[in-house]
């Protein structure tokens, strides 16, 4: 398997625990987290589950067809044959019943998947599940059951932050998170896929860091090539997933891809009050649950811009497929033939790369500090713009605001060679300093952060950046 050390040592740990387990396993769909609980587990199973997608059943029937997929798992684990249950209180003795059965002393672990879409409407599931746990999951020291869904606002308001008779029985809980490039180069390698680490941090900036797009390439095919059967050809394997992500995983899809739709104009995000105007919806309760949605399925970051307050908090779009998609594949009457082959040394896929590189740094903070050697050190990131009527306005890619006085002022940069810094490019720089610097107390010193591909070339004007971090440190 590739990464996870930190998610299998803990779900170990816990299976080695004498005591009951209830654990809450979620993430953003395609991210791997059913193949991560059968790759620890394997055949130590005493009963697994997966829900039926709601995408492929008439919701007028999902209540009937989920209690008889249910009972089909409670007979493939043993379960001997009587009438199918009606509800989800007997459906839920029925599996208490067979756990019973199979008891030998030995920890028993249940896995149910894509939990959410069990729980359609008027179907009283979470009421039968609490019922089963607090009743009697609860009191078995060596019972394990595992919980799992794609759906993170369903998984954290009905199970993780439950209020009613589930509150605080979620005994520990993991949110699985995209690889970071350090580990899309190990599943690239595992695969046998020969790639370069520059085609890597692109391959990221298309699709993110997704085990099953990954998947999906194919060994022999250049970059662009695979590209072009993910989303261009007449059989693109991704064609249609844009729509699948928000249908499976949201409570309101629509509402959620006409969200993601509206950040995608801006790369610094917009305010919650700039969204509900600018989609013309009421500021209620139904917004609130879609962001909070969003943010938990790591499609969208919420931060309060440098020098703005509390309450000025912008969401801003992350999600690479998500941003790829709605550029060069949405909205298109017809997709062309081997388009990103030909398309590649275009100016729009120029432009593309280096908004597609800032949203990388983003999602690669952590990397970045510590090639700063500031991982200890609390910080808090963000775009910054500054508009002036008397001036001309001023955009960096990235603040970096740190606890111990400095600001890493960064610029970023994806280039094909070594970065040069001239003099008109120099004067630039320094006029932002000057600006930030107005800014800030007289404490703060900034470091100017060139973060880029390949490096800096030195010349009279590079030493105008105090850090310079290349992608050989974002892989680490």
């Amino acid at each position: 398997m590739i990464g996870r050390n930190k998610e299998i040592a803990e779900l170990e740990e816990l299976y080695e625990r004498n005591r009951a387990e209830l654990v809450a396993v979620y993430g953003r769909r395609r991210v791997g987290k059913t193949y991560l609980i059968e790759q620890v587990f394997k055949n130590r199973f005493s009963f697994r589950h997966a829900g039926l997608s709601p995408i492929e059943h008439e919701k007028n029937g999902m209540l009937s067809a989920q209690l008889h997929h249910f009972y089909n798992s409670l007979r493939t684990f043993g379960r001997e044959e009587t009438d199918e249950p009606t509800n989800w209180l007997d459906a839920f003795f029925m599996l208490q019943q067979l756990l019973e059965k199979k008891d030998d002393g030995s920890r028993q672990v249940v896995f149910i998947d894509e939990m959410p879409w069990l729980d359609t409407a008027r179907s009283g599931f979470i009421t039968a599940f609490e019922g089963f746990w607090n009743n009697w999951g609860c009191h078995r020291e060596n019972l394990m059951v595992i919980v799992c869904g794609s759906a993170n606002s369903w998984m954290q308001d009905k199970l993780i932050n439950n209020h009613g008779g589930l509150y605080g029985r979620v005994t520990y809980e993991i949110k699985l998170i995209p690889f970071t490039l350090a580990e899309c180069e190990d599943f690239f390698k595992q695969n046998n896929i020969s790639i370069t680490r520059y085609d890597i941090a692109q391959s990221y900036m298309i699709v993110g860091g997704i085990p099953y797009y990954l998947g999906y390439f194919k060994r022999g095919l250049s970059l662009a090539q695979n590209v072009d059967n993910l989303f261009f050809n007449s059989d693109a394997k991704l064609k249609f997933e844009f729509d699948r992500l928000f249908q499976s995983a949201l409570s309101s899809p629509e509402l959620a891809k006409s969200v993601v739709n509206f950040l995608y104009n801006r790369n610094a995000g917009y305010t919650r009050a700039e969204i509900t105007t600018g989609l013309g919806i009421k500021d209620g309760g139904a917004i609130t649950s879609c962001l909070n949605a969003l943010v938990a399925g790591d499609y969208i970051i919420k931060y309060v811009p440098f020098g703005m307050k509390k309450k000025q908090e912008h969401y801003k779009l992350v999600d690479p497929f998500c941003l790829f998609y709605l550029r060069f594949v949405s909205g298109r009457s017809s997709l062309d033939n081997d388009f990103w082959v030909q398309s590649v040394k275009s100016r729009p896929v120029e432009v593309w790369r280096g908004l597609a590189f800032e949203n990388l740094c983003f999602n690669h903070i952590a990397q970045i500090k510590k090639a700063l050697g500031i991982s200890g050190v609390i910080t808090r990131q963000s775009a910054w713009s500054k508009r002036s009527d008397d001036e001309e306005g001023v955009q960096i890619d990235l603040l970096i605001d740190r606890n111990d006085n400095v600001i890493n002022m960064c610029e970023i940069k994806f280039y094909s060679d070594d970065f040069t810094v001239d003099k008109d490019y120099y004067r630039v720089m320094l006029r932002r300093q000057d600006i930030l610097l107005k800014m800030v107390s007289k404490t703060t010193a900034i470091h100017s952060t060139l973060i880029t591909t390949f490096g800096l070339k030195h010349n009279e004007y590079s030493g105008v950046f105090t850090n310079a971090i290349t992608l050989e440190e974002l892989f680490d």
